[in-house]
């Protein structure tokens, strides 16, 4: 296979200037696209492209591409190397406008109209609300620590007696102990020590604080989709020891959604970031069926 090459974009967004990556081997386009969002806490790079000598695949868009795959991530407003300037939360649907804009970029860029489209936490959200609004940009939707009315999940229950602090703020601290909080809020041990590290010290490389809209959103604004609006094909995917993605909440979704081509998958091991625990191979095998599977053939 030809090296992998990593390349940066930059579009805009009105003035807000947005910072896209993009992975492919040999020439881009003329291949599926995959478009990754990324949640509440840390920017797109750390999440789908983490470096680190000795964990195979480590890089899910390295994974993909070697898989045939043209793979993208765009950082929201306010995280990473986007535009950090402007004096609002960034919330859910301020993301749904970044991905619009990050999409019409590709678009004129590679001529990919339509795209493989995975979320996880809050970016889950931000893709459901993407493809209630432009499904025609996309082909198949994976929704990864997702949560739809925030009913029966522990990890939100916590965080909403910080509301009143995040309503007050555009922006809250980011650290290592964040991090660090994350892997050891719902099941400690499903990710490594030395995976946790690297991942932190690439978060807070680009990010010392990030925005609370996203926060707020979940915490009293719930739900903010329509699963029966959600016409595309969909994947539900839910670890089996997240706080965020209740089980009971995620099956009342699924059954609303319209398309009869849609799965949930409860992903054993896993806790909330995916991609950085122990069993990341398994959540990749699972996603990449999804993104493969033949279109149904419907008759009569």
């Amino acid at each position: 296979m030809p090296a992998i090459t990593g390349q940066d974009h930059w579009t805009k967004k009105g003035d807000v200037k947005l910072f896209l990556f993009e992975k492919f081997a040999g020439t881009p386009g003329n291949k599926p696209a995959v478009l990754f969002v990324h949640g509440s806490s840390m920017a797109s790079q750390p999440t789908f492209d983490l470096q680190l000598p000795g964990r195979p695949h480590s890089s899910a868009m390295d994974y993909f591409v070697e898989k045939g795959f043209d793979t993208w991530c765009v950082d929201m407003e306010g995280y990473g190397r986007s535009d950090k300037t402007r004096d609002i939360n960034c919330d859910i649907a301020n993301g749904v406008d970044d991905l619009a804009a990050a999409t019409d970029y590709i678009a004129k860029m590679r001529g990919i109209k339509s795209f493989l489209v995975y979320g996880i936490s809050s970016g889950a959200l931000r893709a459901a609300c993407f493809a209630e609004r432009f499904p025609e940009r996309v082909a198949r939707l994976a929704l990864d620590a997702f949560v739809w009315t925030g009913e029966g999940s522990p990890t939100l229950a916590e965080r909403k007696k910080k509301l009143p602090e995040f309503m007050k703020i555009n922006r809250r601290p980011m650290d290592r102990a964040f991090i660090h909080s994350i892997f050891a809020r719902d099941h400690p041990g499903c990710a490594e020590d030395k995976v946790i590290e690297a991942f932190a010290e690439q978060v807070v490389a680009l990010d010392d604080s990030v925005p609370t809209g996203t926060y707020v959103d979940m915490c009293s604004r719930l739900p903010v989709c329509d699963p029966a609006k959600i016409t595309v094909p969909t994947m539900v995917m839910r670890g089996q020891f997240d706080g965020i993605a209740a089980f009971d909440d995620l099956v009342e979704f699924f059954k609303r959604l319209p398309n009869p081509d849609k799965q949930f998958a409860v992903m054993s091991g896993i806790s909330h970031a995916s991609f950085q625990q122990i069993n990341y191979l398994l959540v990749y095998h699972i996603l990449h069926a999804f993104f493969t599977q033949p279109e149904p053939i419907y008759r009569g």
